[in-house]
């Protein structure tokens, strides 16, 4: 196989695997810590006991998981020196920055915080151990918006100029703030809410739907569901305004979501299309699937007739894969309004009152859709993910750096090797969090043991010293 011997393309096909691995862990440390954050505060201010269970419970599924992130973290940070030294050189001077914030400025706040909030809860008030809760979601978050930054910034960079093979920084904020981080980084961030939320929530119905703990469990139901009705809408809008960003920023990577070749003439507005087959040998689609006049101009420019470049606009070489992104994209859509009609057919149920426990016998394909959602958050991620990197190909760093410019020189057998012992560590990671994960569900929450105070614990008594002499 001609990939086996292409050295960059296996170290792209390493970085992918590694990130799409890692981000798995990443969404839901973000949105389970918030979710967290939520419950102990409701503790705190009603003194209902169901609230602190839920937040033993699913701290839990959070150590777990925050294990994992860390474990399948660390080689994304040494990749950049080993398959991608090239592109280090040339971007150190900014990009290994961002990258330093995320570990000393979000990393480390999560991790001093988090024993506090895993084994404090009897040893420090209760205060105290509410804001350590805050901050490791906090730097949960932080976390998300430095990677954030970083990848925007390949996206498009700004903020510096290209000199001697290196990129010379000439404004610090320009560059943070470059013209796509608005967009990506509250896009990502709320993906990982959204993620979370339907996680929580089909990890409730799975219980509702075996009848354990459900008085428990319809707490959580009604608590992700009453955040969806925010989250998930918002996801739509501002995924429409990525979309629009890209337009704006990268036409090449627009074109190639949507598999458009030709840019429709002034007077005339460009389709959007269900599905299609690309042909990039023909510079056009074999197919078209259910094509919309006027649609992709109306999407993208909110005019029937605004302009859309064509990838045949741009030199083949500087043109990226189409089918991939096409589809992902296609993936990433329906599974955003997947998400959000169920989150509208579960309202409607609970208007109806079929969240209640007399209620809940009624709704069994209502529970079953939302089990089968757990998985949909993560490959909507996966495909956006898949979107946003293959499209920006044949860049590293859009416009400015091409990626077979940025690979370290490494022979294809070192790289093959790296891979297959990445993707068999991977493959008993995920057998052994899926071992753990189930222990911990077929558990489930300890409903007997006792919160401890909302105020500042009691003092220990000192030990009482034995009498002097002898008996």
């Amino acid at each position: 196989m001609p990939v086996l011997t292409d050295a960059v393309m296996l170290s792209r096909l390493q970085f992918a695997l590694t990130t799409m691995f890692h981000i798995i862990w990443t969404l839901l440390s973000i949105g389970l810590s918030i979710f967290l954050v939520a419950v102990e505060a409701l503790w705190l201010k009603t003194g209902d006991d169901h609230y602190y269970h839920h937040a033993r419970f699913w701290g839990r599924l959070f150590l777990l998981n925050v294990a994992m992130g860390v474990v399948s973290g660390v080689p994304l940070e040494f990749q950049f020196g080993t398959n991608w030294s090239r592109f280090a050189a040339a971007t150190g001077g900014f990009f290994g920055h961002i990258l330093g914030f995320e570990g000393a400025m979000a990393f480390m706040l999560e991790a001093a915080f988090l024993g506090i909030m895993l084994f404090g809860w009897k040893r420090v008030p209760a205060g105290v151990h509410f804001f350590s809760t805050c901050m490791v979601a906090l730097g949960a978050s932080l976390s998300a918006f430095w990677i954030m930054v970083a990848n925007s910034w390949m996206q498009t960079p700004a903020g510096g100029v290209f000199q001697g093979g290196r990129f010379v920084l000439t404004n610090y904020l320009a560059a943070v703030f470059n013209p796509d981080m608005p967009w990506s980084v509250n896009h990502m961030w709320v993906a990982a809410v959204e993620t979370s939320l339907f996680v929580v929530g089909g990890v409730s119905a799975w219980y509702l739907l075996k009848k354990r703990q459900v008085e428990f469990f319809l707490k959580s139901f009604k608590i992700v569901l009453i955040a969806a009705i925010f989250v998930a809408p918002l996801q739509i809008y501002l995924g429409d305004g990525s979309g629009r960003a890209v337009a704006r920023y990268q036409p090449a990577k627009v074109a190639a979501m949507e598999s458009l070749w030709h840019t429709n003439p002034p007077g005339t507005g460009a389709p959007w299309k269900l599905l299609a087959w690309p042909n990039p040998a023909r510079q056009d689609n074999d197919w078209t699937f259910l094509e919309i006049p006027y649609g992709l101009s109306l999407l993208l420019t909110h005019s029937l007739t605004g302009q859309v470049r064509g990838l045949r606009d741009f030199p083949r070489e500087d043109q990226p894969p189409v089918t991939l992104p096409f589809y992902a994209f296609r993936v990433m859509i329906a599974i955003g309004f997947a998400l959000f009609f169920l989150m509208l057919w579960t309202l409607w149920a609970w208007r109806q009152g079929g969240l209640t426990p007399a209620g809940l016998p009624r709704q069994t394909w209502l529970l079953r859709a939302w089990v089968a959602a757990v998985p949909l958050g993560y490959l909507a991620v996966e495909t956006g993910w898949i979107t946003r990197e293959v499209g920006r190909q044949p860049w590293i760093i859009y416009g400015l750096m091409r990626t077979e410019h940025a690979a370290s020189p490494l022979p294809a057998a070192t790289v093959a090797t790296s891979l297959a012992i990445y993707a068999g560590i991977y493959t008993l990671l995920s057998l052994a969090f899926l071992v753990f994960a189930r222990r911990i569900l077929l558990k489930g929450p300890d409903l007997a043991s006792a919160p401890p105070p909302r105020g500042r614990p009691a003092p220990v008594p000192p030990p009482v010293p034995p009498p002097l002499g002898g008996p």
